[in-house]
């Protein structure tokens, strides 16, 4: 069947920009044809030229604009958006926290859930500058060993020194290695031949407690000139604790190998979340945004009503971050998660904090709450915080099965949690309270939400 594509590549058009796509591309129609364009914003009148079609779409860029939106931007640096550091850096920060709330206000009313109502995203009051954790990748660009960021949808590295939204003392300590790394001739890997040394700087920095890790992942078990790089590190960063080189030899995109050797200093560094204190190893997950991240959890515990004598399990707990917190209000607390080094982080976290009502297990979650509900366990409340996702059709059985009063939802992708929504419904489950987005990553098009479900008539 032959279909009727009504624009062509590198043909200009004139149209009026109609929405915006939840990765944050604006949306023109030719003839009720979508045509996604970045860097435009709904309601701006421009001139698209296509660059790209396919069967149901094209892609297209802005040639010029005949009006610009009253929430538009003036972005001085391109290399945020092009990079995909900021892709929302173009849009007011209220309009972005409109944007988010709509995104999931949306994906309900297309599952015919319109009844469900979305508060207005809890928004930071300075949205840059929050990221306590960056990973930059190291290659040679013309001849010259640089750090960047990826142009999106590429591998060809943007060089960069100041990332807007990451902590600026992780900034100023990622050039202090870029130049030791140059000074000492030390070469980047390059992934078409296999070859060189330097893959990816990471640095993470404490919110509260200020200190500094600093991992090189290498390509090769051997540093050169390492204890020189140490020395310059140790000169150039005061706040440094923790130097660690994480191997990576494998030809692979994951970006971290799972040996780790300290070069300097201790081998964790320490942050406090709620309260809670925290260590943190290079392979540690730990949230990027902490001050978000305590109001994303603070919310979730208040909904989830606990007065102590409670039990609560946590999936999908990670390094127990929520679990731990939720411990100071129950009775008890169990944990699950897939990756065994998380859990060896959770239990030395309870240990730390001496914490003793908080039990982890390693496994994926469905296959957990089926044991527990084989074995009887009650909980009176169920609080999930899955990956993108969505949770396991099996979870949600087994949940409806042992029968929790609440499910205390957090998310982070609208559309798993409106499909897992519909999920629980069929379980008892319903919706009993507005979502709540958070905006856990200001000028990105990423929204985290606090959704609370209660068991009705069963």
């Amino acid at each position: 069947m032959k279909v009727n594509i009504p624009v062509h590549k590198n043909e200009e058009y004139q149209a009026k920009v109609v929405d915006l796509t939840y990765q944050g591309n604006g949306v023109v129609k030719i003839d009720d044809f979508p045509v996604f364009v970045p860097n435009a914003l709904p309601g701006e009148e421009v001139t698209v030229r296509v660059t790209k079609v396919t069967r149901n779409f094209a892609w297209g860029r802005v040639m010029e604009w005949q009006t610009k939106s009253p929430d538009r931007v003036d972005v001085k640096d391109k290399t945020y958006i092009q990079t995909g550091i900021a892709p929302l850096g173009h849009l007011k920060y209220d309009a972005q926290l409109r944007f988010k709330q709509h995104q999931i206000k949306e994906l309900l009313e297309k599952a015919h859930l319109d009844g469900i109502d979305v508060l207005p995203t809890m928004g930071m009051a300075k949205p840059y500058r929050y990221r306590n954790k960056a990973q930059v990748p190291v290659k040679m660009v013309r001849g010259k060993l640089e750090t960047g960021f990826y142009k999106r949808g590429s591998h060809t590295l943007v060089p960069i020194e100041d990332f807007y939204i990451q902590d600026p003392q992780i900034d100023k300590a990622i050039v202090v290695v870029r130049d030791l790394l140059r000074k000492y001739l030390v070469t980047p890997y390059d992934e078409r031949t296999g070859k060189g040394v330097i893959r990816t700087v990471m640095v993470r920095r404490g919110y509260y407690s200020h200190e500094i890790m600093v991992v090189l992942v290498t390509n090769t078990k051997r540093l050169p000139m390492a204890d020189e790089i140490v020395k310059g590190i140790v000169a150039g960063v005061p706040e440094v604790k923790s130097i660690v080189q994480n191997i990576n030899d494998r030809k692979t995109n994951v970006l971290l190998g799972m040996k780790n050797k300290a070069l300097w200093g201790k081998d964790e560094i320490h942050d406090q979340l709620l309260g809670i204190d925290f260590a943190i190893s290079p392979l540690s997950f730990y949230q990027v945004n902490p001050q978000q991240t305590e109001r994303l959890y603070q919310t979730a515990i208040d909904n989830a009503g606990l007065d102590g004598g409670q039990t609560v399990i946590d999936a999908y707990c990670g390094i127990g971050t929520i679990s731990l917190a939720v411990a100071k209000h129950a009775k008890q607390v169990y944990g699950v998660e897939v990756v065994e080094a998380a859990i060896e982080d959770a239990k030395h976290n309870a240990k730390r904090n001496g914490i003793k009502n908080a039990k982890f297990v390693v496994g994926k979650a469905e296959d957990q709450f089926a044991k527990w509900q084989a074995e009887g366990l009650k909980p009176d409340v169920v609080i999930v915080d899955p990956p993108r996702k969505g949770v396991a059709e099996s979870l949600i059985e087994a949940t409806g099965e042992m029968g929790p009063q609440k499910v205390i939802y957090v998310s982070c992708n609208p559309a798993t949690l409106v499909r897992d929504i519909q999920r629980f419904a069929e379980h008892g489950y319903h919706v009993v309270k507005p979502i709540q987005p958070v905006d856990q990553f200001p000028q990105t098009t990423h929204v985290e939400s606090v959704t609370v479900l209660e068991r009705m008539g069963k």
